[in-house]
């Protein structure tokens, strides 16, 4: 509870709707809702001293446009397609988004997304197996038509060089997949990038990672428009509570302390999100918990390392591997420069955010979810001997995982750099007490006034249809009066449910253009062999 009285408080002018967190999702519905009502007041505060520092920086995350071609963990069983097909038509609704904006001229792709191949390649009999039948599976929806198959070296060579340069030809069956639609996506120059449409205040946000306050000086938190909405920076929520027209918020800023009312708040604090929407007070998120999740990459910038990989390649998890842990190595371009990197390795700390507090998860216990946090771990002491097993690791035991996929990797060439951390969520359950859930959940109170986005990958990915549902559930009268045919206009499949093969070469032939994307191109091999399954 916020003791500081209201005498304490520098008072910022009431607003619309309050966004906590300057990251994706808080930066994808401000520009959602800057363009659907221009008269609204919107303000967005931010504890750091940029936007898009946390999960949203490219350092922080792996950077997949996330279209469930080459994650194997969302796909157990390698009959069921279901969740890799959902996800592959949110993030065609992604790209909707983007290429509208893109076309008003509010968006540069260049600065964010980039075509990348998105491919698999694992080991042993199991795993190519499992990968065949995986593709057989896939091949059958429309969503991943173009998706090719081979276990022939040459053609694995011709796809990722690197995979198989030095590799000894010691009778190991393996496989690989490959979809040549992938993208890579910088999400925290795209996270700026919708800031500024937010503000309309371009010259305050740089476009470079490195930015930091706006560039009003060192002192200047605030960058307004000349509608009203604004964005706070080194502005910590530390308090929530509701009143009759909605929420007053407080906090702490370099000056002192700040106090805001909001008709409708939503917290897009990553693993900050769930303490906060505890100090709200909503019953929705009673029970609910989070485990913080660290992880660490090997990076190489070297350019005749980089210069001879253009793909996205995804192995099989360890047993007992969080969800966000796949091996993957990685084709990036961050400012407009191009990296690789390798990983992720899992890490540990009681932080919820990379810049947060060793006190953090601490502060998310409560007494209705101890048991939960206490049951989903006794139900994963799989995922707890792999946590131990990689925070025992050497660098050069991590590296020898890199060489499984890179085997001419050289030492002297790779940095092992930390990234994000994660707030893997844990939900109740009636049967099991407590289960670790995959992917984001979307918290929405009883009166729609406060909202919030609790979970991890593939979260920034799909932000687009997440705000699409929070935009129905928080402000069902605006939608129905004519939000939802304002964002058909701009996102025309935001209401498909199932999809044929000409609505995705519809989708591709529209969005292509606009964000400067081109598929790989189809020679596979120096004799130009089709891969077949």
């Amino acid at each position: 509870m916020d003791t500081h009285t209201a005498a304490q408080m520098t008072p910022i002018p009431e607003a619309d709707v309050v966004l906590i967190g300057g990251g994706i999702m808080s930066a994808t519905l401000g520009s959602m809702l800057t363009l659907l009502d221009p008269d609204l007041r919107i303000v967005m505060l931010e504890a750091a001293e940029q936007i898009g520092g946390e999960s949203s920086d490219p350092w922080n995350n792996a950077g997949t446009g996330h279209s469930g071609f080459c994650e194997l963990n969302y796909m157990a069983d390698p009959a069921d397609g279901t969740k890799p097909a959902a996800i592959a038509g949110q993030f065609h609704l992604s790209r909707q988004w983007w290429a509208h904006l893109a076309e008003r001229g509010l968006l540069d792709p260049a600065d964010f997304i980039h075509s990348t191949s998105h491919m698999n390649f694992v080991f042993g009999a199991d795993d190519v197996a499992y990968l065949r039948h995986r593709v057989e599976t896939l091949r059958r929806d429309p969503l991943f038509s173009g998706m090719e198959y081979t276990e022939d070296r040459e053609v694995i060579s011709g796809w990722a060089p690197l995979t198989m340069e030095g590799r000894a030809d010691d009778g190991e069956p393996i496989a690989a997949a490959r979809h040549p639609r992938g993208t890579d996506v910088d999400f925290g120059a795209l996270t700026r990038a919708l800031t500024r449409i937010i503000t309309g205040d371009y010259a305050r946000i740089p476009a470079d990672s490195s930015a930091g306050a706006p560039t009003g000086g060192p002192t200047s938190t605030a960058a307004d428009t000349s509608a009203g909405n604004a964005l706070h920076l080194e502005h910590r929520v530390t308090g929530l509570r509701s009143n009759d027209a909605g929420w007053t918020i407080t906090g702490s800023a370099p000056r002192g302390r700040f106090s805001i009312r909001a008709k409708t708040v939503f917290v897009g604090a990553g693993g900050f999100a769930l303490r906060l929407l505890q100090k709200a007070g909503i019953p929705e998120v009673r029970g609910y918990a989070v485990l913080p999740v660290g992880a660490a990459f090997y990076r190489s910038s070297t350019p005749a390392v980089v210069g001879r990989h253009e793909a996205k390649v995804y192995g099989q998890a360890a047993v007992g591997a969080p969800p966000m842990s796949v091996p993957h190595l990685d084709r990036r371009v961050i400012d407009g420069q191009e990296h690789l990197l390798f990983g992720p390795f899992a890490t540990f700390s009681t932080k919820l955010l990379k810049h947060g507090r060793l006190t953090d998860f601490f502060t998310t216990l409560r007494r209705d979810n101890l048991h939960v946090i206490a049951a989903a771990g006794l139900q994963n002491l799989d995922l707890v001997r792999f946590l131990i097993g990689e925070l025992a690791a050497s660098p050069r035991k991590k590296f020898a995982s890199l060489r499984r996929y890179f085997p001419r990797a050289r030492f002297n060439e790779w940095q092992l750099v930390p990234a994000g951390q994660r707030a893997q969520l844990v939900i109740p359950d009636p049967k099991r007490i407590g289960v670790i859930q995959q992917g984001t959940e979307l918290i929405v109170s009883a009166d729609g006034s406060m909202t919030g986005l609790l979970g991890a990958s593939p979260g920034a990915s799909t932000a687009v249809p997440i705000m699409l549902d929070l935009l129905r559930r928080s402000f069902p009268g605006q939608w129905h009066r004519d939000w939802q045919a304002t964002m058909e206009r701009a996102i025309p499949d935001m209401e498909r449910s199932t999809w044929d093969a000409e609505a995705v070469a519809g989708s591709f032939a529209a969005t292509d253009p606009a964000l400067g994307l081109q598929a790989a191109s189809a020679d596979t091999s120096s004799t130009g062999a089709r891969p077949r399954l």
